[in-house]
Order: structure tokens, then C-alpha cells, then sequence
């Protein structure tokens, strides 16, 4: 049985987890995300895409007892204290719960404004949510933000094209008492999985090993996915069988991460200075 099938602690929080987390806004059916429960997938992060596979899984599971086996992550990407609480209320009303493990502010670069984070305590003290979360771009914040302490979790960007957050977050994390750190764009939005983008002669990545990589980092304690289908959860799920890569393998990784990241830069002006080193 490799390392990754093995639950963890997540950070300081008493939730434990596997270490593959699913995301529900791709698409994929109930059906995906109930199998990839019984695999040991049970961080289900129910997003801003609030897709109807993900409500279903969780109602099912729900209705077979298996609450206390989720960790439920309820994101919301409001600047208004008025519309966070009434996500939150929407989000438990919709899936028919009375809490979600894990209230996630989204995307901030800089510190939470007080009065919102005032709001988050008073719904933790409701016992609504029961811990707090963030996540960005901006990777200096999140040492700052464990340094001051209030958040539970990180949600981090890291891939092998965007490898900053091993100086600028893991290293920098407290050893003892830190808060959860979990990985998304693994596969930098499919270009580390594109042969186009490959330097020449070398094999092109599967969604898996990107999985792989992120998950080989010691600091790491949970990698999300978002697949599409059963065929992207299958392929999602042969991270936990294989296990953390090799020397080799992490080489490999980090050569075509170079040879990706060297590439010009998608998208619009805005979204190029989001996604440097």
C-alpha cells in the first residue's frame, strides 16, 4: 500500500482526510464522486460552480450515515458580510446539512477585511462552519496569515509550471501546529498535460503524475481534482496506487514544468501577472 492511501490529519484542524480531495464543478456524475469516497477521497469541496453530481453524492452518503466521514468545503468568494452569510445559509439548506467542515474565503491577495472574518467567528460560534480557510495567489500571505493565526486551512496553487510556493509557503509554514495545506491547479488548467507544450523527446505528463507531484512535497496534505467524467476519476484515483514519484519521475516533472512555464503567457495581461513563478 503506497503512502497515498494513508488518511491525515489536516494541519490542526481534527479532520481527517484522504489525500486526493475532489472538486464538483467539472461536471462529473454522483456516481464518480461516491466511488472516489469508497476509494478514501473525502475532502469534497462544493465550490462556486455548485454542480448537481457533488449535491447528489453528498445527500446520498449523507443518507447512509457517512456525514462524519465527509469533510465538506463550502467556498465562497464574497466581499460582503450580508451575501456570506446567506451563501453559507443557501449552500447547508441546499445539501440539507446543519454544518460544513470547511468555510473557504476565496481568492484573497491580501488579508480578509476584519469585519468579515468577525462574521466567520460568529458562524463558527453557530456551529455553521467549523474552520475557516483561504485561498490565493499572493504566496507571502499565507505565511503572514499563520504567523497571526484565525485560518485552519490554505488552499495553494502549486504545480510542477509553478513551483514558488515550496520557498514561499511550505518552507515557511510552522513545523508544529500549522494549518491544512491543500493543492489546486495540479495540472496548470491541462498545459502540463497538453503534447504540444512537451520539450521535445519526452513524454507527456498524465493527469495522475501531476497529482503525484504535488502530493510528493512533504508539506502538502491534500491535492485536489476537478474530473469531468468516470474516465477522469478513474485516471484521478491511479494517484493513490502509484504512489510518490521516483527521483526520476521528479525530475521529468520538473523539466517539463520549466519548459511550459518558459511559454508565453495565457490569456490577458491581468491573468499573465497571476500566474508567474
Amino acid at each position: 500500500m503506497s503512502d497515498f492511501h494513508a488518511a491525515r490529519r489536516l494541519g490542526n484542524t481534527d479532520l481527517t482526510v484522504g489525500r486526493l480531495g475532489v472538486s464538483g464543478g467539472y461536471g462529473a456524475p454522483a456516481k464518480a464522486f461516491e466511488m472516489a469516497f469508497e476509494r478514501g477521497c473525502n475532502y469534497f469541496y462544493h465550490g462556486s460552480r455548485r454542480s448537481p453530481g457533488m449535491a447528489e453524492a453528498i445527500r446520498n452518503l449523507v443518507a447512509q450515515g457517512r456525514r462524519d466521514q465527509l469533510a465538506i468545503v463550502a467556498q465562497v468568494y464574497t466581499r460582503f458580510g450580508w451575501q456570506l452569510r446567506r451563501s453559507v445559509e443557501s449552500f447547508l439548506r441546499d445539501l440539507k446539512l446543519d454544518h460544513a467542515d470547511v468555510l473557504l474565503l476565496g481568492w484573497w491577495n491580501a488579508p480578509p477585511a476584519e469585519r468579515l472574518l468577525d462574521l466567520c467567528r460568529e458562524l463558527k460560534a453557530k456551529g455553521l462552519v467549523r474552520w475557516l480557510g483561504v485561498s490565493g495567489h499572493h504566496r507571502p500571505l499565507f505565511p503572514a496569515l499563520a504567523a497571526q493565526g484565525g485560518f485552519d486551512v490554505f488552499h495553494v496553487r502549486y504545480n510542477a509550471a509553478h513551483r514558488g510556493a515550496e520557498s514561499e509557503v511550505f518552507a515557511k509554514l510552522p513545523a508544529d501546529n500549522r494549518p491544512g495545506v491543500v493543492i489546486y491547479t495540479a495540472t496548470r488548467w491541462g498545459r502540463l498535460l497538453d503534447p504540444a507544450r512537451m520539450p521535445p523527446n519526452t513524454p507527456t505528463p498524465r493527469a495522475s503524475d501531476c497529482y503525484r507531484f504535488a502530493l510528493t512535497q512533504a508539506g502538502v496534505d491534500v491535492c485536489m481534482t476537478g474530473p469531468k467524467n468516470f474516465a477522469q476519476m478513474e485516471e484521478a484515483l491511479q494517484t493513490l496506487d502509484r504512489g510518490p514519484l521516483t527521483a526520476d519521475e521528479l525530475a521529468w516533472l520538473r523539466r517539463v514544468g520549466d519548459h511550459v512555464h518558459a511559454q508565453l503567457p495565457m490569456g490577458p495581461a491581468w491573468l499573465s501577472r497571476l500566474v508567474g513563478r
